[in-house]
Formats: C-alpha cells, sequence, structure tokens
C-alpha cells in the first residue's frame, strides 16, 4: 500500500480482492453491533472507537487478515472459542477465505464494550 491510508474506504480500496472482501464483510459485522461506533484510521489501520476510547481495529497484511481486539485478556477469555485461529496479545489472524463468523466478532466486540466501560 503506498502511503497511509485517509480513510478506512482508502485502506480497503487499495487491497486484493480477497483481503478486501474479507475484511468488507468485518466491518459491516462490527458497524452493526456497534452502530454509534466511529470509523477511523489509527496507526494506519482501520479501527472503531466508543466515547473517544478505542474498541476493535482490522488489516491486512501480505500473509493473512487480522482483528485487532486491542486487549489480551479479550483474547483469553474466548480462547476456546478462537482455536483454529492464529492469536497473539489482542490480536486475531486469519486467511481471507476463513475469516471469523459473525457471531464471534459480534461476541468479541462486545466484549471489549464492557471491558472499555468498565476501566
Amino acid at each position: 500500500m503506498a502511503g497511509k491510508p485517509e480513510t478506512v474506504d482508502a485502506y480497503l480500496a487499495a487491497l486484493p480482492g480477497d483481503r478486501r472482501a474479507a475484511l468488507e464483510q468485518l466491518r459491516r459485522t462490527i458497524s452493526a453491533a456497534v452502530p454509534q461506533a466511529e470509523e477511523r484510521i489509527s496507526y494506519g489501520l482501520p479501527a472503531f472507537r466508543v466515547d473517544g476510547r478505542m474498541l476493535v481495529g482490522f488489516g491486512a497484511t501480505a500473509n493473512h487478515c487480522a482483528l485487532y481486539l486491542m486487549s489480551s485478556s479479550t483474547v483469553q477469555a474466548h480462547t476456546d472459542e478462537l482455536q483454529g485461529y492464529d492469536t497473539s496479545k489482542g490480536t486475531i489472524r486469519f486467511q481471507p477465505q476463513q475469516p471469523p463468523p459473525a457471531d464471534l466478532v459480534r461476541k468479541l466486540v462486545r466484549a471489549r464494550i464492557e471491558e472499555n466501560a468498565r476501566s
């Protein structure tokens, strides 16, 4: 990707078709789960924030797509449901043809909302 994108649409438009399709679906799922969330580019990646606080982000590399939960405790709390995905602190990596199911994404987003509300 040449230069840093200024909008989520620009970020997605610069991706190859399979990654773009997977991340557009992820974007729709997150937007539907948190309609009040503000979309933005943060650290060069599409992200959502609520009440001025970062919630989740997403992105693509040459080797995978990722959902950034920005929380190691949320990833840890859902270890069983995330089996089969490559995870690390706050990140879920997946292949474009095997994105996390929408139900799981919604559950993870709700967990992040709750976590932000507690802190």
